[in-house]
Parts: C-alpha cells; structure tokens; sequence
C-alpha cells in the first residue's frame, strides 16, 4: 500500500471538482491558458494582409492578423474606447485596418489608432498608446501561437515537450509540418472537460476497448500501452497493413523527410495545455483545444499533407477517417465520463492503472500551475 492507502499499482486521479467547478476552471484559463504559450491558428489561414481569425484563449477574445510586411500581429479583441468587440466574425479579411462597429474608432494592421470621429481635435490622444493591446506571437511547425501574459515564457519550454516524447527536435523536424497543407479540417464541439480530453488522448487502456479500427492499423496498442509512455517510440503498422487509412489500405505520398526508422510508424505528442500531434508517413494530424467552459471543449483538428498532394485533388478521405473515427469515439468516452465527474462517488477521483501513470505527470502541472498540492 501507498501512503494514500492504494495498492502500489494504483495512483490517484484529480478529484471530481477538477472537472466540474466553475472557479477551478477560472483558475485554469489565468493561470495556464492565459499564462502560457497557446496555439492560436494555422498561420496559412492568414494568407495575406488583413486577413484575420479570432479565437478564445482563456477569457479572452484574441484578434490574429498578418501586417503589410507580412508579420503575424495579435491582438486583444477590444476596442480601447468604450470596449466593445472589434472583430464579431471568427475570420475574415480587411483591406487596410479593423474598425469598432461602435464609434468607429479604426487601427490599423500594427495595432495603430488611426482614426476616430473628431480624433483630430483631441491631439494629446496618443494613436499609439491607445491602440490595440498587443499580444505576444511565435510561429512555430507553421501554426501561430500565442502568449497573453506580461512577460511571455521562453518558447523553449513548447518545445520541450516535443523533445520529452521524442527525444529530439530533429524527430519531428523530419515532417516539415510548417510545409505541408491543410487537406481536411473538422471542429469538434466536446461535451467534457479539457483535461478529460488530454488525459484519453495520453493513454491507451481503453484502445482495445472502443478503437477497433485503429488497433488493427497499429495492433501493439491493443495491449494498452499507449507510443506516449515511451521516449522516442512510434507504434508500428501492422504486417498487412500498407498505410494509416481506415482499411490499411496504401496511404498518400510519403512525406521525404521521414526516416527510415519512422517509416510505417505512428508517433503522438501531447504539446501542453492543448494541443496534440500525430505523426505518421504521410501525413500529420494536428489538433488545438479551445477551452469554453468546465464542461465544454471545442477541438479544431487540421490533416496535413504534402502540398502537391492537396493540389492535385487526390482521395484523403481513407486516412481522414480513420482518425475521425478515432476522435468521435474518444470523444463519446470522454461526454460519457463528464457527468460522472460530479457523482459523490467520484468526489475524491478515481485511479491511474501502470499503463496510465504518465498522466500523473499531467495532473501534477495542472496542480503546479495553480499552485495547489496534489489530491490526497
């Protein structure tokens, strides 16, 4: 037995609040979504100057632009005079500069005041300090991320979880994720709680449970370990298996980078607080979590392919379905376990089993980031 009275097999999880209360999840979106590096938009989407996408980060409405000389802006979705919302459209594009549906106060792509009624009649208005209020950017594996705090975290501290699962950035350097094309993107609306989500995604207990398809493409994953509890592992195809499709059917063109030591192997990384990578052959399939509520989620997951591949119009629709699949029976599981969360029984949580003990590391940042001990 353990100190917490388990047996040794077994740790504790969060407790069923974790999941469920309102002022626990505030505490989330200050203290992690809103405190560290968060991945915004693909910066593809940005094709040219003006063109923009809003997204939830934390409690904030962020406005992500590119300039005239091509940079990546963000910004707070808040007009500085009376705060209304700037930009009401999740994406859109402006010719030249944002205008408040309000009073028409207008700033341009830095951020600038640039105009408002009568503007010229107050000259000790600064155009520059009651611009928008800037957020910090990065662009990273061609998505762009963000950071809302006052002194941003070194980007460093991203890039470490890549190299705590794969050992390495070169790993995943090999996927030229930066380079490759949306082929098919799919927004999911999760009835559950963010970590729910993360924590399913981290382990593969209940692979042989609910994902028959993806067991027969990668059959080690039928024994419950999930390639995350190993450094550096990818889970092999199976002997039959041609690509990662939906029958194991032949995949698309494999990306050149790709080694032969990850060939026909399937490599997930969890980038915390919310997004996932999974990297195969050829293609990358790449998710970002946009927290809403305690109990809601809302997942944008991005295929990747080569950018000829995309071009040409070829069928990506049996390598898009099998991860489909995989996602909506994931998320079916997690809605299951969202309305258990808050059941008397689950008041002081429930426990990890050895192939789930890696999530205990999860936990243990959502507790340090909120600067709370362990569950006892």
């Amino acid at each position: 037995m353990t100190s917490t009275g388990l047996p040794d097999s077994l740790i504790a999880t969060l407790p069923g609040s974790a999941y469920t209360d309102p002022g626990f999840f505030a505490q989330e979106q200050e203290h992690i979504f809103e405190a560290m590096w968060f991945c915004a938009v693909r910066s593809a989407d940005l094709a040219g100057p003006g063109a923009f996408r809003t997204v939830q980060v934390g409690r904030e409405s962020i406005l992500v632009t590119r300039a005239r000389d091509q940079s990546v802006r963000a910004f707070f979705n808040v007009c500085r005079h009376r705060g209304a919302k700037l930009c009401t459209a999740e994406s859109g594009e402006v010719k030249r500069a944002f205008q408040c549906p309000y009073h028409a106060w207008t700033y341009d792509l830095t951020g600038k005041l640039v105009a408002a009624p009568n503007l010229t009649k107050m000259p000790d208005v600064s155009r520059i300090e009651y611009g928008l209020g800037a957020v910090a950017t990065h662009e990273w594996l061609g998505y762009v991320w963000v950071c809302l705090a006052e002194n941003p975290p070194p980007f460093d501290e991203v890039v470490r979880d890549v190299v705590a699962r794969l050992g390495d950035t070169e790993s995943i350097e090999h996927y030229g994720i930066e380079d490759l094309e949306v082929g098919r993107r799919i927004v999911y609306d999760v009835r559950a709680n963010w970590k729910l989500i993360v924590e399913n995604f981290m382990e593969c207990y209940h692979c042989a449970t609910i994902h028959p398809e993806l067991t027969e493409v990668l059959p080690e994953f039928a024994d419950g370990y999930a390639a995350q509890y190993y450094v550096g592992h990818g889970a092999e195809f199976g002997s039959d298996v041609k690509g990662f499709t939906i029958d194991g059917s032949e995949g698309l063109d494999r990306i050149p980078g790709v080694t032969e030591d990850q060939d026909r192997r399937y490599y997930a990384i969890t980038v915390r607080p919310q997004v996932f990578i999974n990297l195969v052959p050829d293609h990358v399939i790449f998710h970002r979590m946009y927290p809403i509520a305690a109990d809601r989620t809302i997942v944008e997951c991005d295929w990747l392919y080569l950018k000829h591949v995309v071009e040409s119009g070829k069928d990506v629709s049996r390598s898009v379905e099998l991860f489909d699949r995989v996602n909506r029976q994931d998320f079916d599981a997690c809605e299951r376990c969202q309305p258990a969360m808050s059941s008397r029984l689950y008041a002081k949580g429930g426990v990890l089993v050895p192939s789930e003990h890696h999530i205990g590391e999860f936990h243990a940042f959502v507790q340090e980031r909120l600067g709370a001990g362990r569950p006892q």
